[in-house]
């Protein structure tokens, strides 16, 4: 249900003339929002990808796996970043934990 903008009588959404005023009512097309305001200036938020997040996922990769998991939809190019970062150190670690082994029993071998 509709009000009447002139009276403020309650009326049927297909009516086009109020029926107690008479005055004709503006036609709006369903689904619309009468208070909807464009804004120019808005941005929104922003999705730059900064190298910063890549940055933090490296040093504490947990942080940047659940940064990359929640933001994957809305921000995916920081999410992007996040989580190539949290890979990186992750894989660092494992690369450097062979290669520890591997000098450990090297060494292991020689007697030292």
């Amino acid at each position: 249900m509709k009000f009447c903008s002139h009276c403020g009588t309650q009326m049927d959404d297909t009516a086009a003339v109020c029926p107690n005023c008479g005055q004709a009512q503006e036609a709006r097309p369903s689904g619309t929002n009468a208070n909807y305001q464009y804004n120019p200036n808005y941005q929104g938020s922003v999705d730059s990808g900064s190298i910063g997040w890549g940055v933090l996922g490296c040093c504490i990769p947990l942080a940047g796996l659940i940064l990359f998991l929640v933001w994957k939809d809305q921000k995916p190019k920081t999410a992007k970043m996040a989580g190539i970062g949290a890979l990186i150190s992750v894989a660092g670690g494992v690369i450097l934990y062979i290669l520890m082994a591997i000098l450990g029993v090297g060494l292991g071998l020689m007697g030292l």
